[in-house]
């Protein structure tokens, strides 16, 4: 229910026809559709004391829950008004209101201990509403809480310790408020002035004594000061004058009594912001309809005979939204896989890992929305689904590829079926000219995205209902005239030596091409080299001629001195010479 939607007035919940009490299928419709968590607020007390007042000023209304305004019990069963909670959003605040106890036209007060009951199981804050002050009296009023133990089982199988130490009945126990009404006297003890809870402290001091009588006045004051660690009193003085009490619905605070509006101001306020919200074992919040399964199932113990018992309501519970909770956790797994899941997957993997991604929310849906899963009963339960949904997956994506495949197969392979019906292939050659374009469409097939995981399987099995075609194409191949597969041979050939020499051509051309890049990688060496050589070379020359030069000179020196020499020796033989022939003259002229 959200906070803006609210109750008009309250509806009974719990009906009480003839001593046996009833659920209202109304109230519990509108407990169902309140998501939030619930602050549980009760109120008990004997009848005509005025608590139908207060549980009105808490709803923030004059009106709402029925007054009357005659000695006569009014209420009858529970009466429940949801509102939003004023100081905590997001909270819906439950007011029940119970008929009162001891009316004496019951005649019975055994359904009075059930009322009792009933609002110490379902609040978070109980309200015990008395008139005038905390005296024997009020306490023997009490004696609800003494019946609490023979009313209310918190295990299924207590023990006698249980009953003797009530660590049980505290942990689920609500909160405990007194209002006094009609409220006279001052608070004072020992000449000093006390609060109201001081004063409720002091009103639950045990006697000191073991007669029965000392027994009798401890045994309320002992289980209260047990059962409800968490106790607060307010006091409350007459509204307005008794003779307008009737008109309580129709006056305002203006004309109410400014004490009296300033206590039950002081009480709204205290219940608004330190009432807590309504918890089961483990902290768990109680929302609507949790609030709902347990009326039920207390309603329906007492109806059986049975006593009310809280691990049993509260496993009962746990049972309902475990349930819901799988059923959840397995919407969410079906939503993910829906919106990310695409079919057919190309691997087996990618549908596992996203199967685990969704498996993982799943399981953590149901965690935050399951309780008291004895023995992981119900996230057993969430397993073996998601591994039903998985192995449903794993046949839905082979199914998918399946088809996928074999549509592919039969919108590509169409054109081969046309040829092999027009005899195309029934000619010499004819089974190789099959057999590649068998491989052409083979390759076309394994081209196309998004197969799945059956796209070799139903290949293979598409080319193995082909093997009879394949193998009539062959024999047919096969009885071609010699002189015709000599043609085919040599087509075959030279298709081949054609393929070979522009192969080979290709290969010259690269090879020319390398040999040019070569020719002109050695070219570009070459000159280089030669123009070094050449540099060197006239470097060369140009020192050979120095030396040459030098050494003419040198030859020429030593012509020159050669010259001289032989000239000299030339003179002197020449003159020997002269000398000789002069000497035979000589003779003949002695003759």
């Amino acid at each position: 229910m959200a906070s803006e939607i609210h109750m008009p007035g309250p509806i009974c919940l719990i009906e009480n026809t003839r001593g046996q009490l009833v659920i209202n299928a109304a109230a519990l419709k509108t407990l169902s559709a309140i998501t939030e968590p619930l602050v549980v607020v009760a109120i008990v007390g004997l009848y005509r004391t005025g608590k139908s007042y207060l549980m009105n000023r808490l709803a923030g209304k004059n009106k709402g829950f029925s007054l009357g305004s005659t000695v006569q019990s009014h209420t009858k069963g529970i009466w429940m008004w949801c509102v939003p909670h004023p100081k905590k959003s997001n909270h819906t605040l439950v007011l029940l209101d119970t008929e009162g106890l001891g009316d004496v036209e019951k005649g019975d007060n055994q359904n009075d201990s059930w009322i009792f009951a009933l609002a110490i199981l379902l609040s978070s804050t109980f309200v015990y509403n008395s008139m005038g002050t905390i005296n024997q009296q009020a306490m023997d009023q009490l004696h609800y809480v003494t019946e609490l133990t023979d009313r209310i089982r918190a295990n299924s199988s207590p023990d006698a310790s249980e009953v003797e130490d009530s660590a049980a009945f505290v942990s689920f126990f609500p909160d405990f408020v007194w209002t006094l009404r009609d409220f006279s006297l001052d608070l004072e003890a020992d000449g000093q002035s006390i609060s109201a809870d001081e004063y409720l402290e002091n009103s639950l001091k045990l006697k000191q004594g073991t007669s029965q009588k000392d027994k009798n006045f401890n045994l309320p004051r002992l289980c209260i000061r047990k059962f409800f660690p968490k106790k607060k009193c307010f006091i409350f003085d007459r509204p307005t004058h008794r003779k307008k009490l009737g008109q309580l619905e129709t006056l305002h605070d203006d004309e109410l009594d400014s004490e009296f509006v300033q206590q039950a101001a002081a009480f709204c306020s205290y219940i608004f912001n330190n009432s807590k919200t309504k918890t089961l074992s483990g902290g768990i919040e109680v929302n609507g309809p949790r609030l709902e399964s347990l009326v039920l199932t207390y309603v329906d113990a007492i109806s059986c005979g049975d006593l009310p018992c809280m691990e049993n309501a509260v496993l009962a519970l746990a049972q309902i939204e475990n349930s819901a909770a799988v059923k959840k956790a397995i919407a969410h797994y079906d939503q993910q896989m829906g919106q990310k899941l695409q079919l057919p997957t190309d691997t087996l993997q990618e549908l596992l890992d996203l199967h685990r991604a969704s498996e993982k929310g799943a399981i953590e849906v149901f965690m935050k929305n399951s309780f008291k899963d004895v023995d992981n009963l119900f996230q057993k339960e969430l397993a073996a689904e998601l591994e039903k949904k998985r192995d449903d997956f794993c046949k839905q994506n082979m199914k998918a590829s399946s088809d996928r495949c074999s549509a592919l197969l039969e919108d590509i392979f169409i054109p081969l079926e046309e040829s092999i019906k027009q005899g195309i292939y029934s000619k010499p050659g004819g089974y190789r000219l099959f057999i590649q374009k068998m491989q052409e469409l083979k390759n076309k097939y394994l081209q196309e995205p998004r197969k799945g995981v059956q796209a070799e399987e139903i290949l293979q099995a598409y080319l193995k209902s082909k093997e009879s075609i394949s193998d009539a194409i062959l024999q047919t191949d096969q009885t071609l005239t010699e002189k015709e597969k000599e043609i085919e041979v040599q087509r075959v050939k030279a298709e081949s030596a054609e393929a070979a020499a522009k192969m080979l051509e290709e290969i010259q051309a690269k090879n020319q091409q390398l040999m040019e890049q070569k020719e002109k990688s050695y070219q570009e060496h070459v000159k280089q080299l030669t123009e070094k050589m050449e540099s060197e070379r006239i470097q060369s020359m140009a020192e050979q001629q120095r030396i040459l030069d030098l050494k003419l000179q040198e030859q020429a020196q030593l012509l020159k001195e050669g010259f001289k020499n032989e000239s000299r020796q030339l003179h002197n033989e020449i003159q020997n010479l002269k000398k000789n022939m002069e000497r035979p003259r000589k003779l003949c002229t002695i003759s």
